[in-house]
C-alpha cells in the first residue's frame, strides 16, 4: 500500500511529529475501505482516487479527505517551498481546499504568500461543522476577506484542538444527559435534593484527592467544597484567576504567583536516582504563549454555542496537559470540568455531580484517558534528569502541545459524566429518599429521636440488615420484639439501595 496525503507529506519531508488519527493509502487494485488499528483509523482508496506525485497534489487530497491536521500543516509549512504552493494555489484561486491552504498557511505561520486578495467567489468555512466542532458565526467565527473563508477554528495558532464529530459524540449529544439528569430531581422533595447536593460537594472533593492519593484535612475540604459552590460564577481564564484558585487548593506554602517557571513532570520515584516519567509538560519557556492560547480559546468556546461537555474537555483535560503549576494541576482540572458545566447551564443550578467518584472508581479507565495524550507525546519527547532530581526537556517540543485532537478525550468525559448521573448522582437521591422512607416507619414502631434513628438505621446497614449481638448493647432501651420490626423496616426499604 501506498501512502497518500497527510501520510505522504510526513515521510516526503520527514516531519516529526505524532501519528495522525487518519492515515490513508492507495492500492493498485481493489475496493475503498475503512478500518480501525487500534484508534487510528485507516482509510484505504482504489486507484481512481490517486491524487498524483506532486506534494502540493497530496496536500489538497488530505484537506478534503481527511480534514485538518493543524500539527501536520504546521510543520509543512516551515519546510515546503512557498513558490510551489503559491502556483498550486493560483491554478484554481477558488477552490475551496486551495484557499484552504492559503488561508491556513499565512494564519499557522504568519507570512503571507505572493498573492493578491480574492474579489470573487462565496465564503467558505475552515472546518466542515458537519465533521468538526466550531465557531459559527453568531459566537466568534470570523471572515477573512483576503481568501474569502469563514475562520471557525476553535483558538488561535498558539493553541488549537479539534474535535471531530464522531459517532460516539454525536450520539452522546442526542442522549440530552442535562435533561435526564433535571428529570430526575422533579421525583424528589427538594429537601432531599438538599440534604443529597450537600453530601455530594463533599463526596467530590474527597474523590478529587483521593484520585492523587491525597488526604485533605477538614480545612482544605472545607475550602475546596466552597470553590465547587462558587463554580460557574467566577472568572477562571486569565492567569490571575487561575493562580486564585491554585491558591485556595494547595497548602499556603505551595501557593503560586504565577505560572511555573520550571520544569516539572509527572512520575515516581523508584529510589535514589531512580524515577518512573509518565509525563513531561512543556518546557516552562514555551508555556506562556501555549496558556495564553488555552485561556483563549476557553473563552471563545464558553461564549459560543458548543456543547458544555465538549467545552469541559477542553478546558479540564488541556489545562492539566499544559501542567501549569507545580502543585494542584489535577484538582485544578477536575474543577475546571465542573466549572464549564456550570458556567454554560448543563449542571441544574446549585447541584453538583460528582464526575470524579467515577473516575475514581473507573481508575483505569481515566488513567487510560489521560494517556491516550501523554503516551504518543513521550515518544517524542527528550529529557536528562540530573543527580538532584531536576528534569530538563533537552528538543524542541513547544508543538507537540499546540494541537491535540481531543475527540477521544470529550467521548470518555461524556462516558464519566453519563455514569455519573445515571449511578451516583440518581443512586443518592433513591438513598436518601428511602432513608426518610425508613425512619417514617420506624416512629410506627417506636417514635425514636432522629440521632437514634440514624444510628440504627446505619448500625443495621453495616450488619446487612441486622444488628450484631455487640451493637445490639447500644439500644438496651428496646426490647427483642421493637427491634425484630425495626430491622425488618431497613432491611425492606433500603436492600436494594
Amino acid at each position: 500500500m501506498k501512502p497518500i496525503g497527510y501520510a505522504a507529506l510526513i515521510d516526503a519531508f520527514q516531519l516529526e511529529m505524532l501519528a495522525p488519527g487518519v492515515v490513508s493509502y492507495l492500492l493498485d487494485r481493489g475496493e475503498r475501505q475503512t478500518r480501525m488499528d487500534q484508534g487510528r483509523r485507516e482509510e484505504i482508496y482504489p486507484p481512481k482516487y490517486s491524487p498524483g506525485d506532486h506534494w502540493t497534489d497530496q496536500l489538497l487530497f488530505a484537506l478534503k479527505h481527511e480534514g485538518i491536521n493543524l500539527e501536520v500543516l504546521a510543520a509543512l509549512f516551515q519546510r515546503a517551498p512557498r513558490k510551489e504552493l503559491t502556483a498550486c494555489i493560483l491554478s484554481s484561486p477558488t477552490s475551496r481546499y486551495a484557499r484552504t491552504a492559503w488561508f491556513l498557511f499565512e494564519w499557522l505561520t504568519g507570512r503571507k504568500l505572493p498573492l493578491s486578495d480574492l474579489t470573487r467567489g462565496n465564503y467558505v468555512e475552515v472546518l466542515d461543522p458537519d465533521r468538526y466542532y466550531c465557531l459559527d458565526r453568531n459566537s466568534g467565527a470570523m471572515r477573512v476577506r483576503r481568501q474569502r473563508v469563514v475562520n471557525n477554528l476553535l483558538g488561535t495558532p498558539a493553541y488549537c484542538p479539534l474535535l471531530r464529530r464522531s459517532e460516539g459524540l454525536t450520539n452522546f449529544e442526542k442522549s440530552r444527559l442535562d435533561l435526564q439528569a433535571r428529570s430526575q430531581l422533579k421525583r424528589f422533595p427538594q429537601e432531599v435534593i438538599l440534604r443529597a447536593v450537600q453530601y455530594l460537594y463533599v463526596k467530590e472533593t474527597k474523590s478529587s484527592y483521593q484520585i492523587e492519593h491525597l488526604q485533605p484535612g477538614q480545612r482544605r475540604i472545607a475550602r475546596f467544597v466552597e470553590l465547587l459552590r462558587r463554580a460557574g460564577q467566577i472568572p477562571g481564564f486569565s492567569e490571575a484567576d487561575l493562580v486564585a484558585l491554585q491558591r485556595i487548593i494547595v497548602d499556603e506554602r505551595y501557593a503560586a504567583k504565577g505560572f511555573r517557571n520550571i520544569q516539572n513532570y509527572v512520575g515516581q520515584n523508584l529510589g535514589p536516582g531512580k524515577e518512573l516519567i509518565h509525563y513531561v509538560p512543556p518546557r516552562p519557556e514555551d508555556l506562556a504563549a501555549l496558556m495564553e492560547g488555552w485561556m483563549t480559546c476557553c473563552r471563545q468556546m464558553i461564549g459560543a454555542g458548543i456543547h458544555p461537555v465538549i467545552t469541559a474537555a477542553v478546558a479540564g483535560f488541556g489545562f492539566v496537559f499544559l501542567h501549569p503549576f507545580e502543585d494542584g494541576n489535577g484538582r485544578l482540572h477536575r474543577f475546571l470540568i465542573h466549572h464549564v458545566l456550570a458556567a454554560k447551564g448543563f449542571t441544574p443550578e446549585a447541584v453538583i455531580f460528582p464526575v470524579s467518584a467515577v473516575m475514581l472508581k473507573q481508575l483505569p479507565c481515566y488513567d487510560a484517558t489521560l494517556e491516550s495524550y501523554s503516551r504518543p507525546l513521550m515518544q517524542h519527547v527528550e529529557y536528562r534528569m540530573s543527580d538532584s532530581g531536576d528534569l530538563q526537556v533537552v528538543n524542541p517540543t513547544a508543538a507537540f502541545y499546540k494541537f491535540p485532537d481531543m475527540t477521544f478525550i470529550a467521548e470518555q468525559l461524556f462516558g464519566f459524566i453519563r455514569d455519573t448521573i445515571e449511578m451516583e448522582f440518581t443512586a443518592e437521591l433513591e438513598f436518601l429518599s428511602a432513608f426518610d422512607a425508613v425512619r417514617r416507619r420506624m416512629r410506627d414502631v417506636v417514635d425514636m429521636p432522629d440521632p437514634r434513628a440514624d444510628l440504627f438505621i446505619r448500625l443495621c446497614l453495616q450488619g446487612h440488615g441486622k444488628l450484631s449481638r455487640n451493637k445490639r448493647r447500644q439500644f438496651d432501651e428496646l426490647t427483642d420484639r421493637e427491634v425484630d420490626g425495626l430491622e425488618a423496616i431497613v432491611f425492606e426499604v433500603l436492600k436494594a439501595k
